[in-house]
């Protein structure tokens, strides 16, 4: 399917929420009425991690040889399906005032031990900087960045920030300074809306 372009759009991806566990969450979106996955495969997980930018084309095409189509890629695609319904699940319950459940803080904890995220220390100019990285050796080792992620989203942001589009299934922490964002963007809902509005004002009058 071909996806539309602009800046939200990387790769055939959209990175429009702000934090990596909502783009991660946002893989999975809505087009012409029907819910469209966008990871079908393994070569796709790869495909975003890519465009996320959290391993290097030559990191890609090395897992990509090593267990693109196997049996064991299969099951890391499915557990990451997994991971992303079931975090789906808990920030539509944040939104709405509810508490993260036990058993989804159990379980990060578990994947952000087994599979841990690190930092390095930079040199910025004439200063300074710290960096989040990690060292994917197994397929597996790929949720570093979506656990952490995720762990951060619930720790850190406020619910009265964390959104869902008034008009798809596409998520997104509202950062602007008012705190308004209603719509995933301005390009792909927010224009929508707006036309809809102006149209229901000419109908009033």
């Amino acid at each position: 399917m071909r996806k539309p372009t602009g800046s939200d759009w990387k790769d055939g991806f959209l990175f429009l929420g702000n934090q990596t566990a909502l783009d991660f969450l946002n893989t999975r979106l809505m087009q012409d009425g029907e819910l469209v996955e966008l990871l079908p495969d393994f070569d796709a997980v790869l495909r975003w991690f890519r465009a996320a930018d959290w391993i290097s084309p030559a990191e890609a095409a090395s897992f990509k040889k090593r267990w693109g189509g196997s049996a064991r890629a299969r099951r890391v695609l499915d557990a990451f399906q997994e991971l992303r319904e079931r975090l789906r699940r808990e920030v539509l319950s944040l939104e709405k005032g509810a508490a993260v459940s036990r058993s989804t803080i159990d379980e990060l904890n578990r994947l952000l031990a087994t599979h841990p995220m690190r930092t390095r220390l930079n040199i910025a100019g004439k200063g300074y900087s710290t960096e989040l990285w990690f060292d994917p050796q197994e397929p597996e080792d790929l949720v570093a960045p979506l656990a952490y992620g995720a762990a951060m989203l619930f720790a850190e942001a406020q619910p009265d920030r964390l959104r869902k589009c008034e008009h798809c299934v596409l998520h997104f922490v509202d950062t602007s300074k008012k705190g308004t964002r209603r719509w995933c963007s301005m390009r792909m809902c927010g224009n929508r809306s707006k036309v809809a509005a102006y149209a229901a004002r000419q109908r009033e009058r």
